[in-house]
């Protein structure tokens, strides 16, 4: 029996772990893919608070996880098949056994769209990108390419406009979803009814293969190709039933990161956020654990750890 599991290894779970051990709580944190999260497949951070130097986002991952480690939290690189969060005491259900605790914090992140692109997991972090404001300031004066259908890309795109010198807005739909005016949008290039076919490129993106309405195709020269189709999900899918879930599969949590059942909090990028950061989902990790820490204790408040 553990005092706190959690679910995701990630910036938003490794956080967590980091605030639950060192609050003396028993941790176990359960990974499917410790290396396969948006932020272990970073290529380059220069925008996390106090980390000047340069790194990728495996190595900031490495050492939040061994942070935790140095508490005592437990990682265990395993599948969730299953959970039961209803009663007082929580179970997972993972492929190598049964594991109980008396609180549970999912942070799952996001997963994906079912299809991806040729070449857009091969080069992720190479190049992809799916966050202009972690990676944009890497292609300052450089040429990218934008693919999006949805009121997120436009802000995307607005934020690199002042970065790059020329973006190459590709929009598979006649419109755009959500917006009614497109606003202006310096040093860019929008391509409506525009497919993209392959991200192109070895070791760094060299460009984009596009095919027009007319049937056309070509290559779009490109440094770096930022992705925001509609598609992406939070990996909440096997807690329907569970916990109260949004329309859209998020987890519904309060300010504290707790959900409706007792006991059970989420973090990151399970829950709806207007920014997708590894500092936000850090800071969410950490407020899961407190409130973590005060259900078990039964506390009235979360107590912060200062030193």
């Amino acid at each position: 029996m553990y005092d706190v599991i959690i679910i995701g290894g990630g910036p938003a779970g490794a956080s967590a772990a980091v605030y639950t051990a060192r609050g003396k709580l028993s941790t176990l944190v359960l990974d499917k893919s410790p290396n396969a999260g948006a932020l272990a497949l970073t290529h380059k951070i220069a925008n996390y608070p106090g980390v000047s130097e340069e790194l990728t986002g495996a190595q900031l991952l490495d050492r939040i996880r061994d942070q935790a480690r140095s508490f005592g939290a437990e990682f265990k690189h395993t599948t969730i098949t299953a959970v039961d969060l209803e009663g007082e005491t929580k179970y997972v259900f993972t492929a190598d056994g049964m594991y109980e605790a008396r609180a549970v914090i999912i942070a799952t992140g996001s997963k994906g769209r079912n299809r991806m692109l040729p070449g857009e997991e091969r080069l992720l972090g190479k190049g992809v990108s799916t966050c202009a404001t972690c990676d944009g300031a890497f292609y300052a004066g450089k040429e990218v390419a934008v693919i999006g259908d949805s009121e997120e890309s436009v802000d995307e795109v607005l934020a690199l406009s002042r970065i790059v010198s020329k973006i190459h807005f590709i929009v598979p739909r006649p419109e755009l979803q959500g917006i009614k005016t497109l606003p202006e949008l310096p040093h860019t290039e929008v391509r409506f009814r525009t497919r993209p076919l392959e991200i192109v490129g070895e070791d760094r993106v060299q460009g984009l293969r596009v095919k027009s309405s007319s049937g056309e195709e070509q290559v779009v020269d490109a440094d770096g190709v930022f992705v925001f189709l509609s598609g992406s999900k939070p990996g909440t899918d096997f807690l329907e039933g569970q916990v109260p879930l949004d329309a859209d599969g998020y987890m519904i949590l309060d300010e504290l990161m707790q959900t409706a059942v007792p006991g059970v909090f989420g973090a990151g990028e399970v829950r709806r956020t207007p920014v997708k950061q590894a500092v936000i989902a850090a800071a969410d990790g950490a407020i899961a654990a407190m409130a973590a820490d005060k259900y078990i204790h039964r506390r009235e408040h979360a107590i912060p750890q200062y030193k």
